[in-house]
């Protein structure tokens, strides 16, 4: 590749804080919010004009699980859960200890209410863009935006990118897609319609079983072998809705595949694609959808979503083994109990990775996961943390990714204070912190949390 020498220049440091975190979704939220609320100077750099990441720039206003497998025991608790209340209190969503269903205006308003109750201070259209390392550990980041090329010194740095975008520059190993091939699994653009009559939707939504059909694989086979449909998806992901917004509903359903979320310019073709599945699928929707009729496109998310890309290889790398055998970790910091929810990376439906575990499944979630190899003062949450491509699956999505977040944030705090490094820091002072914050971390949190 031709290549070109930057020019020499000395870049300004626009601050010296505590705790970097890079990205501003569901984990980098509750990392920033966890230490700025531990008393460090804490700051938050995020490329969109909001918090929430894929739950607001994302377009996907329906978060879960919060609960056990198929019943509603909460096994979530802390930051991911106040939010959830907090943006129910205000008016603009629904949430019942398992799913929370919510406005993506609500909670972006309700997120930084959150932010500013705790002096969190947040840098909105701005990118991560190096790592600043000296002696295997970091010590900051170049940031871009508008003002310029800065530079931000840090103690502890928190990369909540989604892409492992700063433990990658910082020259942490990871994993990429699955281990056969490479292959990620397919992208989805979120889209909200409206004119939606959702009490006719579910009524119709029910088999000559009388069971609610969630996928309505007939539907969209049906649409294709008639000519009306792409074939580039046979299972609809999700029809999200809230009471509050009665007459909208969003659309978990557009599949992009091939796409490296490492490159902007199939990041670019990603959403140009997604964009155009789903306007293609109104018409479809209108003619095919009992209560849809008359729906049509409000907006599609800003925000391309990502399923998978970058695995960081941390002290523990948590497999589907672990998590079917639901292992015991002594450093867990969170449950999960998600279906292992793994997309066809080459085509549409569901891969046959996936597996749908029996009522009550939940699992624990190692604090080492979030540690990266190589690089000191540094941790990963989210979607990027030490796992396989198989227990991806059901690690990433967003409550889970909530309550990592806010451990790590826990953990930078603590590391600062102790005057340790996070690979050495004791997590049973990290797991009696997180107990006193109102996370859920063991049987005895379960029942406090469920009483």
């Amino acid at each position: 590749m031709k290549s070109v020498a930057e020019l020499k220049r000395k870049i300004p440091v626009c601050d010296e804080v505590d705790v970097l975190v890079c990205g501003g979704g569901p984990a980098g939220f509750c990392a920033a919010l966890a230490a700025a609320r531990a008393g460090a100077k804490t700051l938050l750099i995020e490329q969109m004009n909001c918090m929430g990441g894929i739950a607001t720039a994302g377009g996907h206003n329906h978060l879960c699980l919060f609960s056990e497998w198929a019943n509603k025991v909460r096994v979530i608790g802390g930051i991911a859960h106040e939010m959830c209340v907090k943006t129910v209190k205000m008016g603009y969503g629904v949430y019942d200890n398992a799913s929370f269903d919510f406005e993506l205006e609500g909670l972006k308003l309700a997120l930084e209410q959150m932010a500013a109750e705790a002096g969190l201070n947040m840098l909105y259209h701005t990118l991560f863009a190096d790592a600043m390392v000296k002696d295997g550990r970091i010590i900051g980041a170049y940031i871009q935006n508008k003002t310029g090329r800065q530079a931000v010194l840090a103690k502890m740095v928190v990369d909540a990118t989604g892409d492992a975008d700063v433990a990658a520059s910082a020259g942490a190993p990871y994993e990429f897609g699955r281990p056969q091939d490479g292959a990620c699994q397919p992208c989805t653009l979120m889209f909200t319609i409206g004119g939606v009559d959702w009490d006719r939707v579910c009524k119709w939504r029910v088999d000559k079983d009388g069971k609610h059909d969630y996928q309505m694989e007939h539907v969209w086979l049906e649409a294709q072998k008639n000519g009306d449909m792409e074939p580039f998806q046979r299972t609809i992901m999700g029809f999200w809705w809230t009471p509050t917004r009665p007459d909208q509903v969003g659309i978990n359903f557009t599949h992009i595949f091939g796409v490296d979320c490492r490159r902007a310019d199939h990041l670019t073709k990603a959403t140009i694609e997604g964009r155009r599945q789903a306007f293609h699928m109104i018409p479809v929707f209108r003619k095919y959808v009992r209560g849809m009729e008359n729906c049509y496109m409000i907006s599609t998310a800003s925000l391309l979503g990502t399923r998978e890309s970058r695995r960081i290889v941390g002290e523990v790398v948590l497999t589907d083994k672990d998590i079917l055998a639901r292992k015991d970790w002594p450093d867990n910091i969170c449950y999960g109990s998600f279906f292992i929810d793994v997309h066809n990376c080459t085509g549409p439906g569901m891969d046959g990775e996936t597996y749908r575990p029996e009522p009550g499944f939940r699992y624990q979630i190692p604090y080492r996961c979030l540690v990266p190899r190589q690089v000191e003062n540094l941790l990963v949450a989210g979607r990027c943390i030490s796992v396989t491509h198989r227990a991806l699956g059901s690690t990433r999505v967003m409550p889970q990714c909530a309550a990592m977040g806010e451990a790590a944030g826990a953990a930078a705090a603590l590391s600062i204070k102790n005057s340790c490094s996070p690979r050495t820091l004791d997590t049973a002072k990290l797991q009696d912190y997180l107990r006193s914050t109102g996370n859920i971390i063991d049987e005895d949190g379960i029942k406090k949390a469920n009483a």
